[in-house]
């Protein structure tokens, strides 16, 4: 062999190494953009869990200032049951009062319901951020463990990788199905 033919030959070996690592480079770019979305979903499922969050601690709120309100209504009828027994004022304002806790206890199941239905959507949506915030974690690694492929030029980091960001994505994609 001519030394002419074995820088050729170097060359030829080169390239092929490089081919190679297009599609190293190619693949980390694909689990860079499915990162950033992992990401994006995450933060906007712990956004939502905040928000569920907040709607039922205004839920319990409403549910309990009614049920103050019953209780006091509740307390004023018995001081004029006892008070004033024969004043048709008062029997009166005793009828209007056991109108309005009657009303209010058929209220008070709604305000629980509701608020017990958004307790439920603050889990739902902390399951799917922790699902999310999973399939982030695998995808990162899986970038990292690919990189690494461009350095020692190991094919075995990289298809690690691919298989790490594979679960990864499985991870984020099952963050779809809780609702």
């Amino acid at each position: 062999m001519e030394a002419n033919e074995i820088n050729e030959f170097v060359e030829d070996l080169e390239k092929g190494s490089e081919t190679h690592q297009y599609a190293v480079s190619f693949s980390i770019s694909v689990l860079a953009v499915l990162v950033a979305l992992a990401t994006v979903l995450s933060h906007r499922a712990h956004t939502e869990a905040v928000l569920q969050q907040a709607r039922a601690t205004d839920q319990w709120n409403l549910y309990q200032a009614k049920k103050i309100r019953q209780s006091n209504i509740a307390t004023t009828s018995d001081l004029l049951t006892v008070l004033a027994p024969n004043n048709p004022a008062a029997a009166a304002k005793l009828s209007d009062y056991k109108t309005h806790t009657a009303k209010w206890d058929d209220d008070l199941k709604e305000e629980d319901e509701k608020a017990r239905d958004y307790e439920g959507d603050v889990i739902s949506a902390e399951h799917r951020a922790s699902r999310y915030d999973s399939g982030e974690a695998l995808l990162q690694i899986a970038v990292v463990l690919s990189s690494v492929t461009l350095l020692t030029r190991q094919r075995i980091y990289w298809l690690f990788g691919l298989v790490l960001g594979f679960g990864g994505l499985i991870f984020a994609a099952m963050g779809f199905l809780i609702h």
